[in-house]
């Protein structure tokens, strides 16, 4: 898993809440946000929205499908592709397209993956059971 500062959608700031409130990675985000009075418990904790924290889980939970790294997942998200739920449900040769197209506009990854990673991806989110509810 990664660093908790490693989550492209996690400032400074709010990673050094995150750590002072015992999470230092995307574990142990997952661990503390499976649950809405979890990611309640954790915005209390940290001083910041349980939208936030429910947006940073979600990032967390993408980390774990199998060559979905930091920047994959935010194009993913950009793209509209937010949870698990949603990646398993993508045709890859449509959502590979999405991502071009949105990656044009806003230039998150220097390399764009290919149709056969994206399918890949769909393939690896159908076998994964989210951890955020």
């Amino acid at each position: 898993m990664a660093r908790i500062d490693e989550l492209t959608n996690i400032d400074v700031r709010e990673a050094t809440r995150l750590r002072k409130a015992g999470v230092r990675t995307s574990e142990a985000l997952l661990r503390r946000s499976t649950s809405r009075t979890g990611r309640d418990q954790l915005a209390n904790a940290c001083s910041v929205d349980a939208d936030a924290i429910l947006a940073w889980a979600s990032r967390a939970d993408l980390l774990r499908v199998k060559g979905v790294g930091g920047e994959y997942a935010a194009l993913l998200e950009a793209a509209g592709v937010a949870t698990i739920r949603d990646l398993r449900r993508r045709n890859p040769k449509a959502l590979t397209a999405r991502l071009s197209e949105v990656n044009d506009h806003t230039r998150l990854v220097r390399r764009l993956p290919t149709e056969g990673m994206v399918a890949e991806w769909v393939d690896g989110a159908k076998v994964i059971e989210p951890v955020v509810r």
